[in-house]
């Protein structure tokens, strides 16, 4: 994945993140997960959420398929 990233979901865990992350590695598509949790040691210390981060030129893609499994 390069340096440049999009965040195509938002989440409220680092086990949720790691799902979405995932379904989107499944699919073919380079993810990251990102959360302000001490490294996962402080879970309730994630003051802004967790996103799920792809390259821009997956981000259409990877939108779409979070829809998906959402809806």
């Amino acid at each position: 994945m390069t340096n440049q990233t999009v965040p195509v979901a938002s989440v409220s865990s680092r086990a949720e993140g790691d799902i979405v992350a995932g379904l989107l590695r499944s699919a073919g598509i380079e993810a990251r997960v990102t959360a302000d949790d001490a490294g996962g040691e402080i879970g309730s210390f994630q003051l802004e959420g967790v996103s799920v981060l792809v390259a821009p030129a997956d981000e259409a893609e990877a939108r779409a398929i979070v829809a998906d499994a959402t809806s």
